[in-house]
């Protein structure tokens, strides 16, 4: 079973938690319920009734912070994982709001994820909020509150889940950085080429692409 990073330290105060946690701002962390007793029926509840989405950290319930950019950029990569996969009926992509319990108390959201037909329970589609699941490919798209270490703990917590390839997009670096284990990884610019491989072998994705600046071409 994955072990969390925010259950390996003692934590006495907020900023031990925050800490666990990645050294996030304070205004991520939900209060309610109290820190330490929150579940995943949680995440789905505040989703459904309050449309805001949390990610559960050792009974923590953590904001996921998504601007307009890193939406824009999520749903590029969407439509275009979303057509490899589906003309080879490769399994399912999953956007932004696409929870998954990676094991008991830590939910993930990627902001893309793809998941094969094999790691699907039965082969299926799952038919409840939060699958017990962890995705082939996971996407964070980096957004301004995004901590380094936060994002350190979160590929730990994939890559011990069985997750095999993360993509994390910088917008404002304009990059991308591809890791096949928490240690091994490569930054790609914008001048350079995304590949699927070992997950997707033969999708490719010119960095220029996903970055171009939208236009209505009012000014062409």
């Amino acid at each position: 079973m994955a072990t969390s990073v925010a259950s390996s330290i003692e934590t006495r105060t907020l900023a031990d938690l925050l800490e666990k946690l990645g050294g996030i701002p304070a205004a991520r962390v939900r209060m309610s319920p109290l820190p330490g007793t929150a579940t995943k029926e949680d995440v789905d509840e505040i989703e459904c009734h309050e449309d805001r989405l949390c990610e559960l950290v050792d009974g923590v319930l953590v904001e996921k912070p998504m601007g307009y950019e890193e939406s824009f950029l999520a749903c590029i990569l969407i439509r275009l994982l979303g057509d490899f996969v589906s003309s080879r009926n490769l399994g399912i992509v999953t956007g932004e709001a696409g929870m998954m319990e990676l094991s008991p108390g830590l939910v993930v959201i990627p902001d893309v994820a793809f998941i094969s037909w094999s790691r699907l329970p039965g082969g299926e589609f799952p038919k409840v909020p939060v699958p017990r699941l962890a995705p082939d490919l996971a996407v964070e798209v980096l957004s301004l509150s995004n901590t380094a270490k936060e994002m350190a703990r979160k590929r730990r917590e994939y890559f011990q889940a069985g997750v095999r390839l993360v993509w994390e997009v910088d917008p404002v670096a304009r990059t991308v950085t591809v890791y096949t284990a928490v240690q091994r990884y490569k930054v790609l610019s914008a001048a350079e080429t995304l590949r699927g491989e070992p997950v997707l072998p033969g999708f490719e994705l010119p960095l220029r692409k996903l970055f171009a600046v939208p236009s209505s071409g009012a000014n062409a």
